[in-house]
């Protein structure tokens, strides 16, 4: 009994006594970061030489952000999340002159303005992460109040929407594929919303006139055998429009002579691995592939762990869904259930993109892996929403909890 006491009354009893929520998701975030401790530590060899560091140094640093990332979980589940409820407005606010300040002055990596530097601490973050987060706390805020209207155009759809176009337009012309993302994640979570499906279904169409559009200019550009889109309008072969259309024609045309130089290399990382992988440390690929310790980091996994492997790694996001579903079923109130649900759902998403794209399903994106690759501000946004879901979790179980107790309040007494 003292010995009891003693664990409870250390520090670290006393931590795990306070960390709620649901244990499961708890036990994947920790199953992800070892993974991502593992496989960033094997694909950070070229990344090291260039910089003319040890790979020493990106496992330490890995291990900070996890330790940060873990603690911003911590603190983010123990507050009750109807204060998010309450800031929600303000952080999709702030994220607009911040996406507006990053499309113009925000710093480029490979022709996009997708990041901005933080002077003091020198480290640059994703202003579409922390928008992402903001616009989701918002969207789940007005799902919740406009429940009433939800069916009505301008009072129930308008408000939902325009935030949405808002965002994802900020976030396009940097970075096409997150403002996909979170258009998509937007759309699914008012279908769970109940917004009418005649507004959903125009939304689509709106979307899907200028993505064919792409693609039908792809297409007859490849079909002139161009080595560059000279005859597109000079709208068209600045920015990024051009790699859009360069990484539809690879994904739509390319074979084993004009893949893209990436996707070829994913292909022979995958094909090294086979069922069981060539074991921890031992990619070859991880030489040759681009960016294999961030966007790549799935087919590393594959060379390294094999499909067993990396079904594995498949089936923590799918349960960590399955779980934040749980916890929307669970939730008695309607922000809480949405702000759950919209969260677990643009990080799995996020995750099967990172996948699909590594294993040539999808054309290249610059989607990372959720928790697995290298941190940065991503990561730590990403730890956030974890944080977010845990606080739902929580408050659910501490809800249920009481309910039971005032329902039976004779076996409590008798039980005292």
């Amino acid at each position: 009994m003292n010995e009891q006491s003693n664990i409870s009354s250390s520090p670290f009893g006393r931590l795990t006594a306070r960390t709620k929520g649901d244990k499961v998701i708890w036990s994947l975030v920790i199953m992800l970061t070892m993974a991502s401790l593992l496989v960033v530590y094997s694909s950070t060899g070229t990344l090291a030489y260039a910089m003319e560091k040890s790979t020493e140094f990106y496992l330490f640093k890995q291990v900070v952000f996890i330790s940060i990332g873990i603690l911003v979980i911590y603190f983010a589940h123990l507050v009750n999340y109807t204060h998010y409820s309450r800031i929600a407005l303000l952080c999709f606010l702030l994220s607009i002159p911040l996406l507006l300040y990053t499309l113009f002055f925000g710093s480029s990596i490979n022709e996009a303005s997708r990041w901005i530097k933080l002077p003091i601490i020198n480290l640059t973050i994703q202003t579409s992460d922390m928008a992402k987060l903001g616009l989701f706390m918002y969207l789940s805020r007005q799902l919740s109040k406009s429940q009433d209207d939800i069916k009505d155009f301008k009072k129930g759809f308008l408000p939902l929407i325009i935030p949405v176009v808002i965002v994802c337009g900020l976030i396009a012309p940097a970075n096409l594929s997150t403002a996909m993302l979170v258009g998509a994640t937007s759309l699914l979570l008012m279908f769970i919303g109940r917004v009418s499906m005649k507004h959903i279904g125009m939304m689509f169409l709106m979307v899907a006139i200028p993505f064919s559009i792409l693609i039908y200019i792809a297409m007859v550009d490849h079909e002139k055998g161009q080595d560059q889109p000279k005859d597109l309008p000079d709208t068209l072969t600045k920015g990024r429009v051009e790699t859009w259309i360069r990484r539809i024609q690879g994904f739509m045309y390319a074979d084993k002579h004009d893949a893209a130089y990436q996707v070829q290399q994913a292909k022979i990382a995958i094909a090294k691995g086979g069922w069981v992988g060539l074991g921890p440390g031992n990619s070859e690929s991880r030489n040759f592939l681009p960016h294999p310790y961030s966007d790549f980091i799935y087919a590393i996994t594959i060379e390294e762990y094999g499909i067993l492997g990396a079904a594995v790694l498949l089936m923590i996001y799918v349960t960590f869904l399955y779980r934040c579903i749980g916890i929307f079923r669970r939730c008695p109130y309607a922000f809480g259930a949405f702000l759950a649900l919209g969260l677990g759902f643009t990080l799995v998403i996020q995750a099967m993109i990172n996948m699909a794209v590594n294993v040539n399903l999808m054309p290249v994106t610059g989607v990372t892996l959720p928790l697995v690759s290298m941190g940065g501000s991503s990561f730590l946004f990403t730890c956030m929403a974890i944080g977010i879901i845990l606080s739902v979790a929580r408050n659910a179980e501490q809800m249920e909890k009481d309910a039971a107790s005032s329902d039976h309040p004779a076996k409590t007494t008798g039980d005292a």
